[in-house]
């Protein structure tokens, strides 16, 4: 299996329903260090995963979407504890959404699966892989 990474960043406010995240329940900040892992079988025609360039700019147009923002006051979040895990199927499934309309040009359509990793911190992170 072929494989690309491309990082960025984010930053977010938040906070946590549950007793099970003590502390964390009150709003607090978080900084995401966010790699994402494009993965084919094949190389396209031109020996590529993906136009490195475009996969990112997509993962920079789908953070900007969440960059500075508290996430408890997005609608489509309401009611929804936007944990690291969360987040990381988020972004999966717009940057999915984002190769499904083209924006990663004709060759991305080749790709088999994407992997999406949220750094918390330089010790915690999680991810969300599938196919696509």
């Amino acid at each position: 299996m072929y494989r690309l990474n491309v990082r960025d960043h984010f930053m977010i406010a938040h906070s946590f329903r549950g007793d099970v995240f003590g502390p964390a329940q009150r709003t607090h900040g978080a900084t995401y260090v966010v790699d994402v892992t494009f993965q084919r079988r094949e190389l396209d025609n031109d020996g590529l995963v993906v136009d490195i360039g475009l996969a990112g700019e997509a993962l920079k147009r789908v953070l900007a979407e969440f960059n500075f923002h508290n996430l408890d006051e997005v609608e489509e979040f309401q009611g929804r504890n936007t944990t690291t895990e969360f987040m990381a199927r988020v972004v999966f499934e717009r940057l999915a959404t984002a190769i499904q309309l083209g924006h990663l040009g004709e060759a991305a359509m080749g790709l088999d699966s994407l992997c999406v990793t949220l750094h918390e911190s330089h010790v915690a992170w999680a991810s969300y892989e599938g196919a696509l």
